[in-house]
């Protein structure tokens, strides 16, 4: 099982989007993706286990929002420190 971590895409230096990848296990792939909210997107595998967390709109995001997202699948809340490089962007 791979550990969760935080991938940034940035544009002119500025942060395009994000994607959080979490637990998954191998050869894990999204069957289906559902919106949580506007600009936060669930891939969910087989057996309806979230593998990931699409950030569309970076400048947007909480870590209260996310850790609410990550409680709804039954998974650890990240902690600031996960997101502080997405979090210390102007």
């Amino acid at each position: 099982m791979h550990e969760r971590y935080l991938e940034i895409t940035y544009r002119r230096g500025k942060p395009l989007a994000a994607y959080l990848y979490l637990p998954r296990r191998e050869n894990d792939k999204s069957e289906r993706v559902i919106k949580e909210r506007p600009g936060l997107l669930v891939d969910i595998a087989e057996g309806n286990r979230a593998i990931g967390i699409e950030i569309l709109l970076p400048h947007d995001v909480s870590l209260a929002v996310l850790n609410e997202i990550l409680a709804k699948y039954s998974l650890p809340p990240l902690e600031q420190l996960e997101l502080a490089p997405l979090m210390t962007i102007a």
